[in-house]
């Protein structure tokens, strides 16, 4: 299956033979999770999402201080 991910305005493609987590995309793209919102289609969804076929995916940088 095919996943297209945008972060930072550059889209990167990745192939993988099995279902996973979106966790997992990210932890294969060195990308911390708590770091960024899953945006697949309009909607949020949580970093526990198994992905199954052909997705794709905006993360969304999410900024916290003090």
């Amino acid at each position: 299956m095919e996943v297209g991910i945008t972060h930072e305005g550059e889209r990167t493609t990745m192939t993988f033979d099995a279902p996973l987590t979106i966790a997992a995309v990210l932890e294969k793209m060195d990308i911390p999770p708590s770091t960024v919102l899953t945006i697949v289609g309009e909607q949020i969804v949580p970093h526990t999402s198994t992905i199954n076929g052909d997705v794709e995916i905006e993360l969304i940088i999410v900024s916290s201080g003090g």
